[in-house]
């Protein structure tokens, strides 16, 4: 079940070519994704922190290379000692010093690697965070169908009711019906008038959510498509979860990350090693000597050292040892938020298989329930109007009715929402799955590779630039449904 990918169903119909701009609309599951992939704040933030975590290798391993300083210094005497008869009035200094760091006790070694380790840590974040934004779009997506669909049937209900009171009204005026079967008309009418208003604005909601995840405001959605590659037990969508969920990977890679930092630690009590040179250029401007007649003095002169310097620490106060249990305690730290991750991928993928089994067994049963409350309201309208039924009996059909019909729509949302979430739990419900691919994904490593050797002092970045849409001007939604979308 490689990939378990939307591949072959959800995005199903072709390879997707990424344009640079966002989609001309989206009215559908893949446009939406696509959508959020390009524009989603939350996503645009993550591919933003991993590349800082990128630079994390450079900024280690810069301990490790040589050191060029230069100092230059301008000095002149305001007022000198009497007695001072061949101190220079003023003096131009130029030194230079050049370290190059030979042994450090393993401690530029442990935090390369260390951090080498993080930017991994950091990429499967990234994963975990495409897969998060995915959910929340389809999820949001699934709601402004749902809501669009409750809100109809809501609207269709009131229409109902409205011709029932009419038609009760006229055989009240008649005398085959009395007052108190027009009160209860009244009644559910009014009832009905509320629902609706409720589920416009829960429809309005919906949108408004749709917007913050997606950028931009739903069109007339299509019905999502089916999802494929489903695990067909919970024991299976554990196993490969426990390999591929990027929660998972990523608190292991910290926990190995964590190891590192203790020899990092440990190297502050071993003796380091580094080559220096050093240059010095000294020019007095013709001042020096200038109280000597006739002086052979050089009014300039330079000198030059090179060595090995080795530092022993003999006694740090047990700032060592404290550095190095202090690294021990976090990786312990880590190794327990490890299998904290794992617990709660566990619990994850098993809640989420639950939930998509029991939500694909309340589809069965709402839509036995939809058929039978249909010829229920069917039969009893028929008896309604041999005078075997009464008009409570009526409005009680028609309420089981949409009540049903609500619970499918519900359970519908419900059992798809269910299994992207738990192929998300899986590791499996991210760009390279859905899809999004045409060359334009975005590659955590391509950064990592531009940046990982870099060592020029002045190798700077552009100015950072918000590459996420805003969705200020989007137009205020409502719960309004147009004519084509009501069922």
């Amino acid at each position: 079940m490689a990939r378990f990918a939307l591949r072959a169903g959800l995005l199903a119909g072709g390879c997707l070519i990424l344009a640079a701009g966002a989609p001309a609309r989206a009215d559908s599951l893949r446009d939406a994704l696509v959508s959020a992939y390009q524009t989603n704040p939350t996503l645009e933030a993550a591919r933003a922190q991993q590349r800082a975590t990128d630079e994390g290798v450079p900024i280690a391993r810069a301990a490790g290379l040589p050191s060029l300083n230069t100092t230059e210094t301008y000095v002149k005497n305001l007022k000198q000692s009497e007695n001072s008869l061949t101190a220079p009035s003023k003096i131009f200094t130029a030194d230079a010093q050049l370290g190059v760091p030979i042994y450090s006790g393993g401690s530029v070694k442990n935090s390369v690697k260390a951090a080498k380790i993080r930017v991994g840590a950091g990429q499967a974040d990234l994963r975990g965070t495409e897969a998060s934004v995915f959910s929340q779009v389809v999820a949001a997506y699934m709601d402004v169908i749902r809501t669009e669909a409750i809100a109809g049937l809501n609207r269709k209900n009131v229409a109902v009711l409205r011709t029932n009171l009419d038609a009760t009204n006229d055989r009240f005026e008649i005398g085959n019906l009395t007052r108190t079967d027009v009160a209860q008309s009244q009644s559910r009418l009014a009832t009905a008038q509320s629902d609706l208003l409720t589920a416009e604005a829960n429809l309005a909601a919906a949108r408004e959510t749709y917007i913050r995840f997606v950028g931009r405001a739903p069109e007339a959605l299509d019905a999502p498509p089916p999802l494929p590659n489903l695990p067909a037990n919970a024991s299976d969508a554990a196993m490969i979860a426990l390999d591929a969920n990027p929660d998972l990977i990523a608190a292991r890679e910290r926990s190995k990350a964590a190891e590192k930092d203790i020899d990092v630690a440990g190297a502050g009590r071993l003796p380091t090693v580094r080559l220096f040179g050093q240059g010095t250029y000294n020019n007095y401007f013709d001042t020096l000597a200038r109280g000597i007649v006739n002086a052979a003095v050089s009014q300039t002169d330079t000198s030059a050292q090179a060595g090995v310097q080795v530092s022993i620490p003999v006694f740090q106060g047990g700032l060592p040892a404290a550095q190095r249990r202090q690294a021990q305690a976090t990786a312990l730290a880590t190794l327990e938020q490890e299998i904290a991750t794992e617990r709660d991928v566990i619990a994850q993928v098993r809640s989420a298989f639950t939930s998509y089994a029991a939500s694909n067994d309340l589809i069965r049963s709402s839509q036995v329930a939809v058929e039978a409350a249909t010829l229920s309201l069917e039969g009893v309208r028929a008896e309604n109007s041999v005078g075997r039924r009464t008009v409570l009996d009526i409005l009680d059909a028609e309420q089981e009715l949409l009540n049903a019909q609500v619970a499918l729509v519900t359970a519908r949302r419900n059992a798809y929402v269910a299994g992207f979430t738990l192929l998300a739990a899986m590791g499996k419900a991210e760009a390279r799955d859905l899809n999004l691919d045409g060359g334009t994904l975005y590659d955590p490593n391509a950064n990592y590779e531009r940046v990982r050797g870099k060592f020029f002092d002045w190798d700077d970045d552009d100015a950072p630039v918000a590459r996420s849409t805003r969705t200020v001007d989007t137009p205020v939604q409502d719960g309004n449904i147009p004519a084509s979308q009501e069922p």
